[in-house]
């Protein structure tokens, strides 16, 4: 009997022993699983506060897009493209689709922009300027896109952190366009020859007290633009006092193929090459709109009487002798034909013709749907005079409706389907590299 109450005793002592141990072990598991979880919140805490700190950032770089084939561009629908912020914000609009991927932008907060009425492109709206913006603003130095201008860039400087934080938006955007341009060049016109000639600054203004190089393209702002050059250059001192006969007609405006080989090469190194475009098709209708819809001694003879003649069917003696009356349809079927009854003319020939963007790697694009934003912008860097600004006035038919989208889409819908793909066909490249939405939903 006393064995076994031994043998029970020592069962109760190791019965306590393994719940002491049992204790024990939970105490130490617990506290190294409490001690993870809070490493692991810490980690996620630290995680987001970084992530944040990035988006606010000033200096965030710019992410090129990646190249694609035109098929694939192409096939693309705007449901399925994705918006960056900041990014195309009409896109969707009207089922257009873009051949471009989106460029991708810093990731700030974004507020719609609106755009000028009729365009159909806009590469990033207003930014929302918070308290944080204008602390870093007031510590950071403007950034400045132009290298070669760099002593005339200095003497425009903004004056508030508002237009500093619109000067670096602004200049952010000029990186993009830059980029995108090299982009295309690189895969569409590598192999072209990188001579310059004088044909190719044939349609590039000079402005030399302010170191400027602006290639016209007609149908852009072009008129407004040889008004400001030549107050620049002190022949007038208001660009409202300027008639529209002595801006195209006056050679006021010294051409760069007027200067020899060593002055053309001078000043291409270094004075800031401007560039200004339109959307391609827009820029067509108000050119045909202009040139033939309205009496013109020029275009209705030399370009109107040759279409007239080819492509109307039994057309009048009348229209004949004068050319007038050429419609929509017959200026379509002469752009397309590749045996043109006359030339082609500056007012709808291709941006990517008219001034080789891809040889002469202008330093500013700005776009005719925010011309009068992007326009004082460059003036300002240039250090132009404050007073000077861009005029908004349009000097010929003033009357008549302005070419919009909706417009150009009423013309457009006289063509067939076939007729409209042609015509964005013929200015393919120009949508490419500056990034044009494509204008109607039935093309490929």
């Amino acid at each position: 009997m006393l064995w076994v109450e031994c043998r029970i005793v020592d069962a109760l002592r190791g019965r306590r022993r393994m719940r002491a141990t049992a204790v024990k072990l939970p105490c130490s598991f617990w506290f190294l699983l409490l001690f993870g979880a809070g490493g692991l919140v810490l980690f996620i805490h630290l995680q987001d506060l970084s992530e944040m700190v990035q988006q606010q950032a000033p200096g965030v770089k710019l992410r090129g897009t990646a190249r694609q084939s035109r098929e694939a561009l192409c096939t693309q629908d705007s449901e399925g493209v994705r918006v960056s912020p900041g990014q195309d914000q009409r896109l969707a609009v009207e089922g257009l689709t873009s051949p471009i991927p989106p460029m991708q932008f810093p990731a700030f907060q974004w507020t719609r922009h609106s755009a000028t009425p009729g365009s159909r492109e806009q590469d990033m709206g207003s930014l929302r300027v918070t308290k944080r913006h204008r602390k870093l603003l007031k510590t950071s130095p403007v950034v400045s896109n132009n290298s070669h201008n760099s002593s005339s860039s200095s003497s425009g400087s903004p004056d508030s952190p508002e237009e500093s934080w619109q000067w670096y938006r602004l200049s952010h955007i000029q990186e993009a366009r830059q980029r995108l341009m090299k982009e295309v060049c690189a895969k569409y016109k590598s192999s072209i020859s990188r001579t310059i000639t004088p044909h190719h600054v044939s349609r590039i203004y000079v402005e030399d007290k302010y170191k400027l190089l602006y290639c016209e393209v007609p149908k852009a702002g072009c008129s407004n633009w040889k008004r400001i050059l030549m107050v620049l250059s002190g022949l007038a001192s208001s660009t409202h006092e300027i008639k529209h006969d002595a801006v195209h007609y006056g050679n006021h405006l010294k051409r760069l193929d007027s200067f020899d080989r060593q002055g053309i090469t001078q000043r291409l190194e270094t004075y800031t090459k401007v560039l200004f475009v339109r959307e391609p098709l827009e820029r067509l209708v108000s050119a045909f709109r202009d040139k033939f819809e309205n009496p013109n001694t020029y275009y209705h003879p030399v370009f109107g009487k040759p279409i007239i003649s080819k492509y109307r069917v039994n057309a009048s003696k009348v229209a004949l002798r004068t050319g007038s009356g050429v419609t929509f349809q017959e200026f379509m079927q002469y752009l397309l034909d590749v045996h043109r009854p006359v030339g082609m003319d500056i007012h709808w020939e291709p941006t990517s013709q008219l001034c080789s963007p891809c040889l002469l790697d202008y330093n500013f694009i700005g776009k005719f749907e925010t011309m009068e934003e992007e326009a004082n912008f460059l003036l300002r860097r240039t250090g132009a005079p404050h007073n000077l600004t861009f005029p908004s006035f349009k000097d010929r038919n003033p009357k008549a409706e302005r070419t919009s989208t909706h417009l150009t889409h009423r013309y457009f819908a006289q063509l067939s389907t076939s007729e409209r793909q042609r015509a964005y066909d013929f200015y393919y490249m120009d949508y490419l590299m500056f990034n044009y939405s494509k204008p109607f939903k039935d093309l490929y």
